[in-house]
């Protein structure tokens, strides 16, 4: 009795606390502005703003070329004031409240308003032929059954023609957007200035829209789909309504005007602004990257609204800042909620492809620190994942700079801003501690950290009277050590995502592998992107096209345009939000281990459910550094389909490179035969056929492929040389394949990777590949060093194990490796060597020095030794002429010579035989 009540009491506290973190709210800011303008800037701090403008030229030149904008439009608007409004994109004629679509594309309206009524965007679909006319060719009051009169991008001239609305993609309601932000320049010069001729463009415009807005539904999707739960109210997408920024800073300006000359309107407008706030709250995405941006537009909607008592309703200023900030509903989320969801409070890795990740990182820090500066209320405190989720950006980079790209992400920079707004943030609030920490790691991955500002033009736009002052850095403070955030291996189980890496730099080495678990991923089972000599030469393709696009679809995002396998030529399962993840098996050293480790091996080991094909499919790999220019990377991967009947399984792999060989071992070329098997035809994916130039030839034997980067005359060339193991029922082929897309920044590539092939080798197993598994070794090289592997032959198993991959890799330095794969904890036997690890290394140098490795086993004989252990884990030895090394995590007992030594798990250190 009395253990059920501690019981009952022990659910009763859990419960408690759970309520409790559900219950945590963020303070609201308090003493809020109450005059107008306040988003920007407030009237008691318009005399600063004015000594600014006089006496920095800067500000002067800013000016005038916003001058430059708006004049010519303002001083015709004296004599002509429908011009300009006349060319909104409106139902000027039909005044419809009523928008349907069809599902992404526009359909019609009806209904009528006293008022000509906004008129909506033509598809979700932004790809499309037409463009805006300029606006001196602008139909004025364009609404005709025809359409509308555009610019035919596709034909020569760019003729005008009429064009049915859903052919124009996202073009309506960015040039209203245009024109909305003419008027708010002109409102912010009225402002400041107070020439009415200025206020009375911008209320024209205002006005016209605003009213237009007023009248207008929110769209009703014909086919009662997804898209309704997205739609905003001029675009299709929620997160889109860039107009309602545009118009809140515009009202902000033109407030006093308005409070002046058109009073009873404030009211209409207020509404329209909520209105717009509540479709925001409505309709979206709340788990993703999406949710902060509904939430960053409805805090600026927000902001220009008065208090809530002002309110029949309740809902002002007040009440939509603690909904983004604390309240939850179906497709809006608290801001606390949002980050739980999405970060992995251990590693801080968010739930997207990484460059949605490091995006939503940016958006929030950028969020909390404009929050403070607009309201002098610092809520990252409220936010604590946002440390870790800071330091970890680095670990998505490899050795030459870029992150990783896996998913709809491109090879680009690391972002450093959430790095300098955790320092502006610490310096506002007088944190220490915080700045320091900060301070140092983005003097370590900004190289213009402590370069004076550069003396560059500002854009002719309000916002650069408003932007942050440039940031200035404690001198105390040194740049942190690149080893803090970036380690040898990292594991994001929340984004499916393992990586090893060695070095940094053009002699850097790395593997990231991927399943797809998450926002924004692809279909593309076990997938890996290889570093060699500077480059990420094994890339991901990237998106290739909008998302809603065939290609995209069909190519980019399925498994023959990654590195991995496909059986049966069906592979595939839903790409963006994604629920397929490997399993990791083994590692080594362990995920985020800084220190007491071997650092010349990496190895890794997944699983993954092929669910198409219910396939069994495993992947080992493995970095070994051979010295300090050269290395190798090592791929055994095994498939199977879970109730046999295989066809076959191919095995995908893309390289940089302007040419491709496969030749045999000796260097001869293989002779490879036009092949149409790879295609759709046969009940395979479409993918296939967005593939040409298809080549193939049959083979047992051990065949080679290598990719060259032709660079310029004096430049070394790059290359990646693949050796594969041969095998009974083993076809290669070679593949020119859609071109890799990934590349924003294309430093070291020679040529235009975004427009020519991306070539491609195909290993096709005809039968099942777990029992014939593909078998391979990488080497990057360049011409000036050349290759540093002699040869490569396999082994096989002597205990007759047919899932075991045996590699002996002999190294022109004279080194010997003799690499062993087992699976299910099989013993493996060869020569003198035996073990059951999942992935083992016997490593002998030409001195007699050696490293032994045994990765997720319980036994390894090798050199003369013997190491046993009761628990499956990793060991490494090794001897350097007379003194050895250990590294075990888990306890070990050594049989030397008939002497048996025990060692207690430990990290690597000298250890001595007694």
């Amino acid at each position: 009795m009395i253990r059920k009540l501690k019981l009952v009491a022990v659910l009763i506290s859990f419960i408690s606390l759970v309520n409790a973190q559900e219950t945590i709210q963020i303070p609201l800011p308090k003493d809020l502005t109450q005059g107008y303008p306040r988003l920007y800037i407030t009237q008691a701090e318009k005399e600063n703003l004015e000594e600014t403008i006089q006496q920095e030229e800067w500000a002067q030149d800013v000016l005038a070329g916003i001058h430059k904008k708006i004049d010519t439009h303002v001083k015709r608007h004296v004599d002509d004031p429908e011009w300009m409004p006349s060319r909104l994109m409106m139902y000027w004629k039909t005044k419809a409240t009523n928008v349907y679509v069809n599902g992404i594309y526009y359909s019609h309206a009806d209904g009528e308003a006293p008022v000509p009524t906004v008129r909506y965007t033509g598809s979700r679909d932004y790809t499309t032929n037409y463009a805006m006319p300029d606006l001196e060719d602008i139909l004025p009051y364009m609404d005709d059954e025809r359409g509308l009169y555009l610019r035919n991008k596709s034909k020569e001239g760019n003729p005008l023609e009429w064009v049915e609305q859903s052919k124009t993609g996202g073009i309506l309601h960015r040039h209203n957007e245009k024109l909305l932000g003419f008027a708010r320049d002109a409102a912010f010069l009225y402002w400041l200035e107070g020439d009415e001729r200025f206020a009375k463009f911008a209320f024209d415009i205002f006005d016209t829209y605003m009213m237009g807005m007023y009248y207008r539904n929110e769209p009703i999707d014909l086919l009662n789909g997804h898209i309704q739960t997205l739609v905003g109210m001029t675009c299709f997408q929620v997160i889109h309504e860039k107009g309602l920024i545009v118009v809140a800073e515009l009202y902000d300006f033109l407030h006093q005007y308005i409070e002046k000359n058109e009073p009873e309107k404030i009211g209409l407008y207020d509404a329209t602004i909520k209105k717009w706030n509540e479709n925001i709250i409505r309709n979206g995405v709340p788990q993703n990257n999406w949710n902060l941006h509904q939430a960053k537009t409805i805090l600026k909607g927000a902001m220009v609204l008065k208090d809530n008592k002002f309110y029949e309703d309740g809902k002002g200023r007040e009440y939509y800042i603690d909904y983004i900030l604390n309240q939850t509903s179906a497709r809006q989320w608290s801001l606390t909620k949002f980050m739980d969801y999405g970060y992995d409070e251990n590693n801080g890795v968010w739930a997207e492809c990484p460059g949605y990740s490091q995006g939503v990182t940016k958006d929030l820090t950028n969020f909390i620190r404009d929050f403070d500066n607009a309201f002098d209320h610092n809520i990252l405190p409220f936010a604590p994942v946002m440390e870790k989720a800071v330091k970890m950006l680095p670990q998505y980079l490899f050795p030459n700079g870029q992150i990783v790209a896996f998913g709809d992400t491109n090879y680009g920079p690391l972002y450093t801003e959430p790095m300098s707004d955790m320092v502006r943030i610490a310096q506002k609030n007088g944190n220490e501690s915080l700045e320091e920490e900060f301070t140092a790691m983005y003097r370590l991955f900004e190289p213009n950290a402590d370069k004076p500002t550069q003396q560059r033009r500002p854009r002719a736009d309000i916002s650069s009277f408003f932007a942050s002052k440039p940031l200035v850095l404690n001198p105390d403070y040194q740049p942190a050590e690149r080893s803090n955030y970036i380690t040898q291996t990292f594991y994001a189980p929340n984004v499916s995502w393992h990586v090893q890496r060695m070095g940094w730099g053009t002699d850097g080495m790395m593997v990231s592998m991927n399943g797809s678990l998450g926002n924004h991923m692809h279909a593309n089972g076990i997938n890996i992107e290889l570093y060699g000599k500077g480059l990420v030469q094994g890339a991901d393709p990237g998106k290739g096209a909008g998302y809603l696009q065939p290609i995209y679809l069909e190519y980019y995002s399925q498994f023959p345009a990654h590195n991995t396998v496909m059986v049966d030529g069906a592979s595939s399962y839903t790409e963006m939000l994604s629920y397929h993840a490997f399993d990791l098996m083994g590692e080594y050293p362990r995920s985020e281990q800084k220190t007491g480790y071997y650092p010349n091996i990496t190895y890794s080991d997944v699983y993954f459910l092929e669910p198409e094909t219910r396939s069994d499919q495993n992947r080992t790999m493995s970095i070994v550094k051979t010295g300090k220019t050269t290395g190798y990377y090592v791929d055994i991967f095994r498939s199977k389909k879970q109730r046999k009947g295989d066809k076959f399984h191919d095995y995908y792999y893309h390289n940089l490179g302007q040419s491709m060989q496969v030749t045999d071992t000796n260097g001869n070329p293989l002779e490879l035969t036009p092949s149409e098997e790879m295609g759709f035809a046969g009940g395979h994916l479409y993918a296939l056929d967005y593939m040409w130039d298809k080549k193939s030839v049959h083979t047992s034997e051990d065949y080679v492929a290598e990719w060259k980067i032709d660079r310029a005359e004096g430049e070394a060339d790059v290359f990646m040389s693949l050796w594969m193991k041969g095998t009974e029922g083993r076809e290669v082929y070679t593949v020119k394949s859609p071109p890799c897309k990934s590349f924003k920044d294309k430093t070291g590539i020679p040529y235009d990777v975004d427009h020519e092939p991306y070539l491609t080798l195909v290993a096709r197993q005809h039968s099942e590949a777990w029992e014939h598994p593909f078998i391979s070794v990488y080497e990057p090289f360049t011409s000036d060093e050349r290759k540093s592997i002699e040869s490569i032959l396999g082994f096989e198993d002597e205990n007759g194990a047919t899932d075991f991959a045996g590699i002996q890799v002999i190294n022109k330095s004279g080194r010997k490796d003799y690499i062993f794969s087992t699976y299910d904890q099989k013993t493996a036997k060869y020569k003198n060597m035996q073990t059951d690890a999942t992935y083992a290394l016997v490593g002998n140098e030409r001195n007699g020095d050696f490293v032994l490795f045994m990765g997720n086993g319980t036994r390894l004989i090798a050199n003369g030794l013997i190491f046993s252990a009761k628990e499956k884990g990793n060991l490494i030895f090794e001897q350097k002429g007379d003194v050895m090394y250990l590294n075990n995590e888990m306890s070990v007992t050594i049989i030397s010579e008939n002497k048996e030594m025990k060692f207690d798990k430990g990290d690597y250190r000298e250890v001595q035989f007694e």
